[in-house]
C-alpha cells in the first residue's frame, strides 16, 4: 500500500513561510507530480514527505499512520535524487544492495531483489561496472534501481532527469512509465519541466509561492485550468493573455486562447498583425505576431508554413477553447 495524506503542512525557514497549508490526497499505485517555477517550494514539499525537512505544522500520513515526527528510514519510501548519488568506490551490484546490507538483510535476499531490478531496468551487462563507467542514463537506472530493491510505499523522484541531456530525457522518461506499469507503486515526482508532467503524470499538483493552485489530471488542467498562473505554466508555447479592454469586452479582465486554437491567414481574419518571428520546427510551426489591437500572439500550426518576417497577416479564434479571467485571474467558468 502507498497511500499518502498531507492536512494543512507548512514548513518555515525562520521568518520565510515556504509551504502554506498543503492539503493532498494520494491513492495507492497513483503517480502525482508536483510542477512550479523554481522556489515554489515543491522540492521542499517531496524532502517533508521524506522526512528530510521537519514539518512546521501539519500532519503527514502514510497509510493511515502519521508519520511527521518518524525518522526518513522507517517511512517506507525511498528517493530518488537530481544528483545520482552513487558511490564511486562500488560496482553497481553494490551499489544498488548496500541500504540492504546496512539494514541486515540476508544476502540471498539481497541477491534476490537486487536481480528483479536489475532485469527491470535492463542493468544486466553493468552490474560489474563502477559509476565512472557508466553514462549519466545508466547512472540514474542505477540510482532508481537502488530504490527499488528496498520495496518501498512509496518512490519520491526529486528532478530525476534534470542532468541528462534531450535524448536520454526522452528514453529515461520512457522508462520511468514503463516501471510505474510494471511495478504498479505509487510515485511522487518533481520537476520544473510540463512536458515529463503532462506524459507521466496520473495527476498533477501546480504549485506556486508555497500554495495548491490547482489539483488535476494533464488533460483537465490543459483544458480547464482554475487561474491565470496555471494556464500560463501549462501549455508549450504558453498561452495567449488578451486584456479584455483591447477587444472592447466587459465581464471579465483577461481572455486566454491556446497557440494551437488560433488560425492564420494571409487574406483576412479578426486581428491584423505583423509576423515578427517563425520557429520552423519540422512538425510544427510556431509564428509569432505583433497586433496593434491586440499586442504579440502566439499561434502554433501542424507541418510546415511559409511564413516570415515582416508579413502582414490575420489571426483568428478556430473554435478552440477560450478562457476568461476575471480580476483576480480566476477562470470564469
Amino acid at each position: 500500500m502507498g497511500n499518502l495524506t498531507l492536512k494543512s503542512v507548512s514548513k518555515s525557514f525562520g521568518s520565510v513561510e515556504v509551504l502554506k497549508g498543503i492539503d493532498l490526497e494520494v491513492r495507492d499505485g497513483e503517480f502525482v507530480i508536483f510542477v512550479g517555477p523554481s522556489g515554489c517550494g515543491k522540492s521542499t514539499l517531496l524532502r517533508s514527505i521524506a522526512g528530510l525537512e521537519d514539518i512546521t505544522s501539519g500532519q503527514i500520513i502514510i497509510d493511515g499512520k502519521e508519520v511527521s515526527a518518524v525518522p526518513p528510514a522507517k517511512r517506507g519510501i525511498a528517493m530518488v535524487f537530481q544528483s545520482y548519488a552513487l558511490y564511486p568506490h562500488l560496482t553497481v551490484k553494490d551499489n544498488m544492495g548496500l541500504g540492504l546490507k546496512q539494514a541486515g538483510t540476508p544476502k540471498t535476499e539481497i541477491d534476490t531483489r537486487v536481480g528483479k531490478a536489475t532485469s527491470l531496468l535492463s542493468l544486466e551487462p553493468y552490474l560489474e561496472r563502477r559509476p565512472a563507467e557508466l553514462s549519466g542514463g545508466q547512472r540514474q537506472r542505477v540510482a532508481i534501481g537502488r530504490a527499488i530493491v528496498r520495496e518501498p510505499q512509496l518512490f519520491l523522484f526529486d528532478e530525476p532527469l534534470s542532468n541528462l541531456d534531450a535524448a536520454l530525457r526522452v528514453q529515461t522518461r520512457l522508462e520511468i512509465a514503463r516501471l510505474h506499469r510494471r511495478l504498479k507503486a505509487t510515485m511522487i515526482y518533481v520537476t520544473h519541466d510540463q512536458v515529463e508532467a503532462m506524459t507521466l503524470a496520473d495527476k498533477i499538483v501546480v504549485l506556486s509561492a508555497g500554495r495548491i493552485e490547482q489539483i488535476g489530471s494533464p488533460m483537465e488542467l490543459y483544458n480547464r485550468p482554475a487561474n491565470l498562473f496555471v494556464a500560463g505554466f501549462i501549455g508549450s508555447p504558453q498561452m495567449n493573455f488578451i486584456d479584455a479592454e483591447r477587444l472592447g469586452e466587459t465581464g471579465y479582465k483577461t481572455l486566454g486562447i491556446r497557440p494551437e486554437h488560433l488560425a492564420l491567414s494571409r487574406e483576412s481574419g479578426e486581428w491584423s498583425g505583423k509576423v515578427v518571428h517563425v520557429e520552423h520546427l519540422g512538425a510544427d510551426t510556431i509564428v509569432y505576431i505583433e497586433s496593434e489591437k491586440v499586442g504579440l500572439l502566439t499561434v502554433r500550426m501542424f507541418g510546415e508554413h511559409a511564413y516570415a518576417p515582416d508579413d502582414v497577416v490575420y489571426a483568428s479564434p478556430d473554435g478552440g477553447t477560450k478562457h476568461r479571467f476575471d480580476v483576480d485571474g480566476k477562470v470564469i467558468r
